[in-house]
């Protein structure tokens, strides 16, 4: 066999083991993580903020797939607005949903060290009644309400604001944020938000 035709299937050889590797790599990804593609533009960026209104966009890692799914839900009836959510919620189908959802649950809950305005220790004493649902310290252990501990402060600022103004719909929280002042909000954010083990940032 000449150079040239031992050259060529070397290269043959070659192109066909990366090819295999290639495909062999995407059939082993869980199907969620292949979907969660179409999410990764927002919530795989450490950080990553909404413009109007400024708050960073919610961890996801660690959180309930139950949760995830009823706030996609939400979204497609209108009881949560965000344009570019409510978007994907409605032409999203119900495996794609499930599949998405159990990806993000299979993260652990990772070391936190966010940073947050207010007093913790006051939010602390003001979330004494947040227990029953979301856990001591926000890391509920029932999968229909989500884990809190570790999210951004500003997030839970706007997310409990929304309750307060009816923007988001749910008798329950919509009820027991209804008295909370500006001050609590913050205080109670930041006291989730200062958990040292918490929600992560699926980063690609």
């Amino acid at each position: 066999m000449n150079k040239l035709k031992w050259a060529m299937l070397q290269m043959v050889i070659w192109v066909s083991v990366s090819l295999f590797s290639v495909t062999v790599a995407a059939e082993e990804k869980p199907p969620g993580e292949i979907k969660f593609e179409a999410c990764s533009g927002c919530h795989s960026r450490p950080g990553y903020a909404n413009a109007v209104p400024r708050y960073q966009v919610p961890k996801l890692a660690g959180q309930h797939a139950g949760y995830l799914k009823s706030s996609i839900k939400a979204y497609a009836k209108g009881d949560r607005t965000h344009a570019t959510m409510v978007g994907n919620a409605v032409s999203i189908s119900d495996q794609d949903i499930g599949d998405i959802v159990a990806y993000l649950e299979s993260f652990d809950l990772v070391k936190s060290n966010e940073n947050y305005s207010g007093d913790p220790l006051i939010g602390k004493e003001k979330s004494a009644s947040c227990i029953g649902c979301h856990g001591e310290g926000g890391d509920s252990s029932d999968g229909n309400f989500p884990k809190l501990s570790g999210q951004y402060q500003s997030y839970l600022i706007v997310a409990l604001q929304d309750y307060k103004l009816g923007k988001r719909n749910n008798p329950m929280m919509n009820a027991m944020v209804a008295s909370l002042s500006d001050d609590d909000i913050e205080n109670i954010a930041a006291y989730y938000a200062s958990q040292k083990k918490g929600l992560g940032v699926v980063e690609r």
